[in-house]
């Protein structure tokens, strides 16, 4: 915690309690108070415990910042979030109290999250979860995995991250298809793909990864009918976003056995200690790690850091407009 008895910042989310350590927050001067909270505020507590706090620094979309809360902030004046865009913040009801809004650099999110969604491929491939428990428990091989030479690797959407999926597919020796609402064939091949309808997708892949924007068009844009086209066995994996999927839906065909799953991202996060998910034992379960790297949360607070500095200035810096 940096003290003073002026300006109180509250770093969000800190789940790893690493913020302190990763920028220079003692430069902001003696006229600032820092304080990391490393658990989640819950919804309901969440008006009473950062009332006191004049700026507001999340983590990505941790904590929604709507409008309801916001009316309930009257000391605020500033909201920093590290990353380019954060739906989960209500900018414009920020602009309309005069409060100021900024955000940080990506970082090297892109890069990160296609290294996890082919982590998470492998291990569901070779059920590497449940061998690591073995070994920690003594016990020797149980489980016959499979090799994805040869295998269909699906994409649900083909921009930054994952195009950089498909070059890795490819690598793999993986044949990669694609399908988007807005996908040429022309730019399925630029992304190192072969374009194919979205009904074939799903029945065609061995492996369908996610990499959509979530909107409105895109909330459970893979459902009961989606899943009911996988083969018995495929593997559906998302480090995009939860409700991308039916959650309902995929329960239903991990209880089954029908197919396999790895999630990085999820409905309600932190996802919650009795969840259903939890349980099922044809699941990898990484917990949002998809940009979650030393560098990226270096860029990400040190950009904290110098925006908290440049308002103070009264010459801000990434502002951000509704």
């Amino acid at each position: 915690m940096t003290h003073g008895d002026g300006i109180r910042v509250a770093v969000l989310d800190d789940y790893q309690g690493v913020a302190e350590g990763l920028a220079d927050w003692g430069s902001l001067g003696p006229g600032v108070a820092v304080d990391f909270l490393s658990e989640p505020v819950p919804r309901a507590e969440a008006a009473a415990r950062l009332a006191p706090y004049a700026v507001l620094c999340l983590m990505r979309e941790r904590m929604p910042l709507d409008a309801e809360l916001i009316a309930a902030l009257p000391a605020l004046q500033l909201v920093v979030f590290t990353g380019g865009r954060n739906p989960s913040v209500d900018s414009a009801a920020l602009h309309a109290r005069g409060i100021t809004v900024c955000n940080t650099r990506n970082g090297e999110g892109g890069i990160a999250t296609a290294e996890l969604t082919v982590a998470l491929m492998l291990a569901c491939a070779r059920n590497l979860p449940r061998e690591f428990a073995n070994m920690a428990g003594g016990r020797w091989q149980d489980s016959v995995g499979e090799s994805l030479e040869g295998r269909t690797l699906g994409l649900v959407g083909l921009g930054r991250i994952g195009a950089r999926v498909a070059a890795v597919g490819r690598a793999l020796g993986l044949r990669v298809t694609a399908w988007s609402p807005n996908l040429t064939p022309e730019r399925a091949e630029a992304g190192g793909a072969t374009l194919v309808p979205r009904e074939a997708l799903f029945s065609e892949s061995d492996v369908v990864s996610l990499h959509m924007v979530l909107a409105p068009s895109t909330r459970g844009i893979v459902g009961a009918a989606e899943i009911a086209r996988m083969r018995r066995g495929a593997i559906l994996l998302n480090t995009s976003r939860g409700p991308l999927i039916d959650e309902a839906a995929l329960l239903a065909a991990l209880a089954e056995g029908r197919i396999r799953a790895g999630l990085d991202v999820f409905d309600r996060e932190p996802l919650p200690a009795d969840h259903p998910l939890r349980a099922v034992p044809n699941a990898v379960l990484t917990p949002h790690l998809g940009y979650v790297t030393q560098s990226t949360y270096r860029m990400f607070y040190e950009d904290t850091v110098e925006a908290i500095a440049a308002w103070r200035r009264g010459a801000p810096v990434r502002v951000v407009t509704p």
